[in-house]
C-alpha cells in the first residue's frame, strides 16, 4: 500500500517547487533597491531634523559578517543613501548603492536586502 506521503513523484514535485521558491527569494534579497522600495525612501536631507527618530525604511546586510546598513533617505540620481551603518561600530553616514552591489564575500556572496524588515526609527537599529 502506498501512502500519499510516500509518493516519490509528489515528493520530487514538492522539492522542485521548494527549490524554485528558494531561488526566487534569494534573487529578491540580492535586488538591493527595487523600485517599490526606492519610491518609499524619502529624499536626502528630508528627515535631518528628526535625528534618531528618522525612519529606516530598508535594511541591508552581509550574510558572512555582522555589517548592516539601515537606509532612511535616498537620492536616486546619485544612488546615494543616508542612514546608520553598524559594523565595527555604529555610525551615521552615506553609502552608495553601486558600492554595496559590488562587494563580494566568500564564495561570491553578496550583500542582501532583509526581505522581512519592518521600518522603524534609526534609534532602534543596532
Amino acid at each position: 500500500m502506498v501512502h500519499s506521503n510516500d509518493d516519490p513523484d509528489r515528493e520530487s514535485q514538492e522539492h522542485a517547487e521548494d527549490e524554485r521558491l528558494a531561488q526566487v527569494t534569494a534573487s529578491e534579497a540580492r535586488t538591493l533597491l527595487p523600485p517599490n522600495i526606492a519610491n518609499c525612501l524619502p529624499p536626502l536631507y528630508s528627515q535631518e531634523e528628526l535625528g534618531e527618530n528618522a525612519i529606516a525604511v530598508v535594511k541591508f546586510f552581509t550574510p558572512w559578517t555582522s555589517w548592516t546598513w539601515y537606509a532612511s533617505e535616498y537620492d536616486p540620481d546619485k544612488r546615494l543613501r543616508f542612514g546608520v551603518v553598524v559594523g565595527h561600530e555604529r555610525e551615521y553616514g552615506y553609502f552608495c548603492l553601486d558600492e554595496l552591489e559590488e562587494i563580494r564575500g566568500p564564495g561570491g556572496l553578496t550583500i542582501e536586502r532583509d526581505l522581512y524588515w519592518k521600518p522603524k526609527p534609526l534609534q532602534e537599529c543596532c
